[in-house]
């Protein structure tokens, strides 16, 4: 199994606009072969300690695939392709965290 953590920092004001789009995309997603878990999550302001600084301008997505495959098949799927065409102007930046359980 391969888990994925992306952040993406979203431009000011379009988190909202940001999310309609990927809740529209998300069963697509689920559908995909070996997809387990898909989801945008925002940060929670829980003051407890250790936990990093609030970042009201960024998306965590949390991933599950069945493999590596999978995952690289994900990423050039139609959909994804016109999805990132309808976010670039929101995203400011990603980056990916591609793991496995130890």
């Amino acid at each position: 199994m391969i888990h994925v953590i992306a952040e993406i920092q979203i431009a000011d004001g379009k988190v909202a606009d940001f999310l309609a789009e990927f809740h529209a995309i998300v069963p697509a997603v689920l559908a995909e072969d070996g997809c387990i878990e898909y989801g945008p999550n925002i940060d929670v302001d829980a003051k407890i300690p250790r936990q990093i600084d609030h970042r009201p301008s960024t998306v965590t997505v949390v991933e599950k695939w069945e493999s590596l495959d999978h995952l690289n098949a994900h990423l050039v799927a139609p959909h994804m392709l016109e999805y990132r065409e309808k976010v670039k102007d929101m995203v400011l930046g990603a980056e990916l965290q591609i793991l496995e359980p130890a």
